[in-house]
This record gives C-alpha cells, sequence and structure tokens, in this order.
C-alpha cells in the first residue's frame, strides 16, 4: 500500500503574513511595557528605605477593630523611622496609609493598580506609583520590604502571604520577618496548615510553621520589626 504524502503548508497569503506579524508586534510591545513598569518601579522603590509591607482587606471598613489597629501601626512605624507601603487601595491599606500619612506623607506609599477609567488609590498615599499589570504591581510589592504584614483579608491577602512564605521557606528569598496581625481570625487556618499539611498530610515541614509569627496588636508587630534588617533586593 503506497504511502501517504505529508502536506505542508506553507502559507504564503498576505492577510495571513499580515496578522502575523501583527501578533508579534502586539507581544514585543507587551514585553517592552512589562520591562518598563519593573524598571520604574524599582526606580521608584530606590527613593525609600526601611520599608515595611502591610497587606489586607480593602473591604475592612473605617472605624472598625481591624482598621484602627492597621492606622494605628502606620503610624508606630513611621514614628520608628520606616516607611509604609500598601497597595495603594482602601480598607486595611488605607488605614496603614492613614496612620502613615498623619506622622510623615513621603513615608506613607501606594503602589496601585491602574483600571480602564481611574486609579483606585486612597487619599491618605503621599507618593503613588500606578501599575498596569497586576503582576508587576505585586513584585513590587514583594521587593526588597524590611517586614511584611499581614492582616485579615481575603484571597489575595492569602495568595499573596503564601508566596513571600514560599520564597524564604526555599531560600529565594532571605529570612524576613512574616508578621500575621489577628489570632482569631487566623488561628483556624494555622491550625488546619498544622495539622493537615504538616502532621497528617506531611506536605510541608513542621519547621515551616517557624516562618511566620501569629500577633495581635501594632505593638506586637513592632517588636518583629525592629529586630529585621533593611534589604535591598528580594
Amino acid at each position: 500500500m503506497p504511502k501517504k504524502k505529508t502536506v505542508v503548508h506553507n502559507s504564503t497569503h498576505p492577510m495571513e503574513r499580515k496578522i502575523s506579524l501583527k501578533h508579534m508586534s502586539d507581544i514585543t510591545w507587551r514585553i517592552f511595557r512589562i520591562m518598563s513598569e519593573f524598571v520604574e518601579g524599582f526606580q521608584f522603590l530606590s527613593d525609600f528605605s526601611k520599608e515595611v509591607t502591610i497587606f489586607g482587606s480593602a473591604r475592612i471598613k473605617p472605624g472598625t477593630h481591624w482598621y484602627n489597629e492597621a492606622e494605628k501601626l502606620g503610624g508606630l512605624l513611621v514614628k520608628n523611622g520606616y516607611s509604609v507601603i500598601t497597595g495603594g487601595g482602601p480598607g486595611i491599606m488605607e488605614a496603614a496609609n492613614k496612620g502613615a500619612y498623619k506622622i510623615n506623607p513621603e513615608k506613607s506609599i501606594g503602589l496601585n493598580i491602574q483600571l480602564p477609567s481611574e486609579q483606585r488609590i486612597n487619599p491618605f498615599v503621599g507618593r503613588a506609583k500606578g501599575f498596569y499589570y497586576f503582576f508587576t504591581r505585586k513584585v513590587m510589592l514583594a521587593a526588597s520590604a524590611q517586614a511584611y504584614i499581614y492582616f485579615p483579608g481575603g484571597f489575595g491577602t492569602l495568595d499573596e502571604m503564601s508566596e513571600i512564605i514560599t520564597l524564604v521557606q526555599t531560600k529565594k528569598m532571605a529570612k524576613t520577618p512574616i508578621v500575621i496581625v489577628g489570632r482569631k481570625y487566623y488561628e483556624p487556618f494555622v491550625a488546619w496548615i498544622k495539622t493537615t499539611m504538616a502532621d497528617e498530610h506531611k506536605t510541608i515541614n513542621p519547621k515551616d510553621l517557624e516562618l511566620f509569627h501569629l500577633v495581635d496588636t501594632a505593638e506586637e508587630v513592632m517588636k518583629y520589626v525592629k529586630q529585621s534588617r533593611e534589604r535591598t533586593i528580594f
């Protein structure tokens, strides 16, 4: 039985070539835009020292317990010579920026995300940098901080927390204080990590639980921040 011939299609149709070139042009433009965001982001952060990055829910309302505690922490950090970095949005981010802004607006920093019609930024950010891509902004929030603080939050906060813990766990980042604020909120989650992940399934080492600290107050956070050293790269 004769073998079937393999037909190779080398399309030279002008329209297909035009679409292909346009696609490559779009990819190239996007790569340069990403590179530009990284360069501008690192240049922006180079103006600051002793940065502490604070994460938490955008849904926490002013006047509530964790909003007030985040605001208190922002003020304590700036009083002790630190710069406060948040995602620049509402909720916990706004509270931390507010506390910092009251002491020194130049130490209240927001790395916000640019939306089609606006920049999602709270009014207590003294120095701001907007990002088009969520992932470049996320890298900037992780870059060079002297400590990482996590207040009660949702999926985004858990994602950012898990990523930083993983970077320290895998030694891709120098050991840096990771402080989780809110015992009542986070204790069930921490218990699950211990009993299910570490003890039952052994998907993590029990010593990995030592990579973070669970506290309840701004004053407790400060004890760990003061033990940290400034980092220049992440």
